[in-house]
């Protein structure tokens, strides 16, 4: 009967994190919005899902903690609960860097045409990360975890081009310097959200195997 709780519960557990993942795309979804279109709505829209992401952060965080207290986790479910505690600090930060991006928006006016393409990438890559790093969680999956990993060299490679992009700009006369640190400030926020999908990952790899290394 008990362990039939604690499947039930593990179940909701994975559920509820597939729910946080969703909002961290949503968020990152809007910031980008916000800033390849000024909406003020999209930037409103992710100020709201960084807030409902701290919400369900504190729910989830509670279900661990009474999971590995009320229950008698084995230790394959052990580090699937401690895996999830850790997750969920990296999944609040990914929530409060998009609202980062989507108040910067209101700073960096019209995106110069040169560095919109590769900040929309970053934005599309951040998302696929995000998205893969839960799932790879949730359906115990080690090579998505694995590709999520390898994801992150693209990631790296678009917030170097957005850099030159912008020094292009300054150098050109185009872009007045203040929007050039704004914008780059945005896509380093976006490189840090696939950090943070990395670090999730590398939580996959621990959850299943023990150990956090994918290299």
């Amino acid at each position: 009967m008990m362990r039939s709780r604690f499947d039930q519960q593990l179940r909701e557990l994975h559920t509820e994190m597939v729910r946080l993942g969703g909002l961290c795309e949503t968020a990152i979804a809007a910031a980008a919005q916000a800033l390849l279109t000024g909406s003020r709505e999209q930037a409103q829209a992710a100020g709201a899902a960084e807030r409902e992401i701290d919400r369900l952060e504190r729910e989830i965080e509670q279900l661990c903690l009474e999971l590995l207290l009320r229950q008698q986790p084995v230790a394959r479910d052990l580090r699937d609960i401690s895996s999830a505690l850790k997750m969920l600090s990296d999944l609040e930060r990914i929530g409060d860097q998009a609202a980062d991006i989507a108040e910067l928006t209101r700073f960096t006016g019209t995106l110069p045409a040169m560095g919109e393409g590769h900040i929309r990438q970053m934005a599309q890559t951040a998302i696929h990360m995000v998205a893969g790093s839960v799932a790879a969680f949730v359906q115990a999956d080690l090579d998505l975890a694995t590709a999520v990993v390898e994801e992150d060299d693209a990631m790296d490679e678009l917030f170097c081009q957005v850099r030159e992009d912008l020094l292009q700009l300054i150098r050109a006369g185009q872009s007045a310097a203040g929007q050039a640190l704004d914008l780059l400030m945005v896509a380093k926020y976006f490189e840090r959200i696939g950090d943070h999908a990395v670090n999730v990952a590398e939580w996959v790899r621990f959850s299943i195997t023990g150990s956090r290394d994918l290299g």
